[in-house]
This record gives C-alpha cells, sequence and structure tokens, in this order.
C-alpha cells in the first residue's frame, strides 16, 4: 500500500468526520509513518483489521473530498494567490521603472502584501 500525500493531507481537511479509530489508525500510518504491523500491536488487533480501517477511512476521505472539493479549492486558491503575487510584482517594478505613479505602486504594494499573508494562513 503506497502511502499517498494526498491523503494526508485529506486526513487534514476532513479528519475529524472520521470516527475517533479511524483517524487514529490513519494518522498513524499516514503521518507517523508506522507499518500496519506496529499500529495492530499498539492497537490490539490484527493486521488484517488495520489495513481494513486504513482502507474505509481512505474511502471516506475520498468521498468527502469529491463531494466537498475543499482539498482541491484550497490548492486553486493558493495557485491564484500565487499568480497575484506574480502580477503585482510586475505592476511594481514596471511603474518604478517606467511612469512612477505613487497610488499605483501603494496598491500593488497592499495586494502583494495582503495576498502573501493569505499564504502564509
Amino acid at each position: 500500500m503506497p502511502k499517498d500525500l494526498s491523503i494526508s493531507q485529506l486526513l487534514d481537511y476532513y479528519g475529524n468526520m472520521l470516527t475517533e479509530k479511524q483517524r487514529e489508525v490513519i494518522d498513524f500510518y499516514y503521518n507517523d509513518d508506522l507499518s500496519l504491523s506496529e499500529i495492530a500491536e499498539n492497537e490490539g488487533i490484527s493486521r488484517q483489521g488495520v489495513r481494513d480501517a486504513i482502507k474505509r477511512a481512505e474511502a471516506q476521505l475520498t468521498e468527502m473530498e469529491d463531494r466537498l472539493g475543499f482539498l482541491k479549492r484550497s490548492a486553486e486558491v493558493r495557485a491564484g494567490l500565487e499568480q497575484i503575487c506574480e502580477a503585482a510584482g510586475r505592476i511594481r517594478e514596471n511603474n518604478s521603472r517606467c511612469s512612477s505613479v505613487r497610488q499605483i505602486g501603494e496598491d500593488a504594494g497592499s495586494i502583494l502584501q495582503c495576498a502573501r499573508r493569505l499564504l502564509e494562513e
């Protein structure tokens, strides 16, 4: 079973919608990098029980993303903010080289600052 970064990300978004046991098992597997055997030993269940719990949790997380799309939307927002940062930087640079209109430089700086702050959150 390959460990997939997107499952870990889905767990961040939708983990609270899983049962406590599912969340715990999938967190051990994806975020703590424990093997099925290690999790089984720690939880007092069979290795097959761990595998089944992980598969069910993965399916639930994937279904939630398919229905709600928070991870996809977050990636789109992040990409848009990065484009805004790049464009505001170019506007600021071109303004300072060509026309140097104070208001344009200030507005571009405000846009850049706001987009960077949102990217950090």
